[in-house]
């Protein structure tokens, strides 16, 4: 699990350079709406196009960079010559040149159709899988050999500069394994896709179900990895990205394996298919998010409504605008169990009713209103609209189901029962002993959630590891049973999750990097204090 979790959140690393193709796409898109033949809607479509063509590069890169051990530029520089060194050994071009073929472009008949089968068309710059294979490879090696010293003679390349030249040599034999195992591996690669594909509607509402189950794991980015991006072939942002391109590449398919959408038999559709494993997520990220939040409001305690109020609020338009949902879900996903599972159904029933409809839309970063609004434009959203007429139902579904469970059923959402107030009563002053204070320093609110969260932690001492992802602090721990969740919660997280005896993730939402940054400058002035 520890592995896992390192991997998801290495993952995370690349998916978060995603809205930047998004913007420009959309951008692009927009002004290509008004002017067919614009240039600048060229530059800006180019522009997102040098993220989306090169996305193996950028997994290669934030995988290698996020998994080495101290997070250094030369396991990403390995990273780099890794996934280089891979695909041109065994790109087309290579691979075309050892069997003697001149161009497999003008190759006919059953030497064609052996030749697609094969995938080597699929070993580009693109390659998500081969960059999350390199990327492991360049930071495994980087925390090996990093440190190797080499003989005098040889010094100038011991150390960190060791790691390219290792890299680079692994990656020769990763790519002497994959001329080999690519064709059997693409082929079963392909033909998973095409079953997932081809439980069409089912298919897309099984993945929006366990994509909000694995929330609590962290894994869902390794999940999503497999429907958005190249790695059997669904790549669901890439081709909707990519927009016009797949359009025509839908024209010039002659069979399943040419066609970047789904075949009928005699012709490939991807208008109203390509962007079936994002669209349902805008109607409940965007709407019924926030319907569960004003039901969270309206069941809380009275006296207790105004400070759920504003948790519920700043939840609400964070999902509603950016699509970004884990602070309110951590805020009942534990506290009531029932109502999470609830609404992974509804978001899979989101996925299935959008996907039926062949309703889509896209995004780069999640399904908020802003990636829906520069995603409209896109030639391949397909009545996007009905998507937020969807969405008005869901609020209020949304709203209904979870407003009567948790009277029915007595839930413990935030703001309801005993547990919520002494939550709240812990700790409401912590002395400066404890929180590493120093004399004649001001307390402010910021360093007293900092100083909280260490010591919740169980102190500057108990913490070996810190790190974060998108909206979580991931912490590893010496001792579990020294981590107090009262003291964490009393700090305003949304939510603690301990995946395994020694990790431990803090939900603290989209300010999750300052948050990092104060707790890991906090760390070190009182480790510095203790050496001292």
């Amino acid at each position: 699990m520890g592995a896992l979790q390192k991997l998801s959140k290495a993952l995370m690393g690349a998916v978060a350079v995603l809205p930047v193709a998004a913007l420009l796409c959309g951008i692009g898109y927009w002004i290509q709406a008004f002017n067919e033949n614009s240039i600048l809607a060229t530059i800006f479509l180019k522009s997102g196009g040098a993220v989306m063509d090169n996305l193996g590069i950028v997994f290669a890169l934030a995988l290698a960079f996020g998994l080495a051990k101290d997070h250094n530029g030369a396991a990403a520089l390995s990273g780099f010559v890794g996934f280089q060194t891979v695909i041109l050994l065994i790109g087309p071009e290579s691979v075309a040149s050892y069997r003697g073929i001149e161009d497999p472009k003008e190759l006919t008949g059953d030497a064609a159709l052996h030749w697609a089968s094969q995938g080597w068309d699929a070993i580009n710059a693109k390659n998500v899988l081969i960059g999350i294979v390199v990327g492991i490879l360049a930071a495994a090696t980087y925390n090996k050999f990093s440190r190797t010293r080499l003989p005098d003679f040889l010094a100038f390349f011991s150390g960190r500069r060791l790691v390219p030249i290792l890299t680079a040599v692994f990656s020769m034999l990763i790519a002497g394994i994959l001329y080999i195992l690519w064709p059997l591996l693409y082929n079963v690669l392909f033909n998973f896709g095409e079953w997932i594909q081809g439980m069409g509607v089912l298919g897309a509402g099984i993945y929006g179900v366990v994509n909000r189950l694995l929330i609590p794991t962290g894994l869902h980015h390794a999940l999503n990895s497999i429907f958005w991006f190249d790695v059997i072939g669904i790549n669901d942002i890439g081709k909707f990205m990519d927009g016009a391109k797949t359009i025509e590449a839908a024209r010039q398919a002659t069979d399943a394996a040419s066609c970047p959408g789904v075949w009928n038999g005699t012709s490939c559709e991807v208008i109203g298919e390509v962007g079936r494993y994002q669209a349902g997520f805008f109607p409940a990220m965007m709407f019924g998010i926030p319907g569960a939040a004003l039901a969270m409001y309206l069941r809380a305690d009275k006296q207790r409504r105004k400070v759920v109020g504003s948790l519920m609020a700043a939840g609400a338009l964070a999902s509603f605008f950016t699509g970004v949902t884990e602070p309110l879900e951590f805020s009942f996903m534990f506290a009531a169990p029932l109502l999470y599972v609830v609404h992974a159904l509804l978001t899979g029933l989101a996925l299935s009713i959008a996907a039926a409809f062949h309703w889509t839309s896209g995004f780069g970063f999640s399904a908020g209103m802003v990636d829906m609004t520069l995603s409209s434009q896109n030639p391949l959203a397909h009545q996007w609209w009905m998507l937020l007429l969807m969405g008005v139902v869901y609020f209020f579904l949304y709203l209904g189901i979870f407003w009567f469970l948790i009277g029915k059923l007595n839930l413990k959402t935030p703001g309801r029962g005993d547990a919520e107030q002494e939550n709240s009563a812990v700790l409401t002053d912590i002395p400066d002993e404890a929180n590493g204070a120093q004399e004649g320093s001001t307390s402010t609110a910021a360093n007293s959630t900092t100083s909280r969260i260490i010591q919740g932690l169980g102190g500057a001492d108990n913490i070996e590891t810190l790190d974060h992802c998108a909206t979580r602090l991931r912490v590893t721990v010496k001792d579990d049973s020294k981590v107090e969740e009262s003291i964490l919660k009393s700090a305003d997280v949304a939510g603690l999750i301990r995946p395994s005896a020694h990790a431990v993730q803090v939900i603290i939402g989209p300010q999750v990097q300052f948050v990092h940054d104060d707790v890991a400058a906090e760390l070190a002035n009182l480790r510095c204090n203790q050496v001292h």
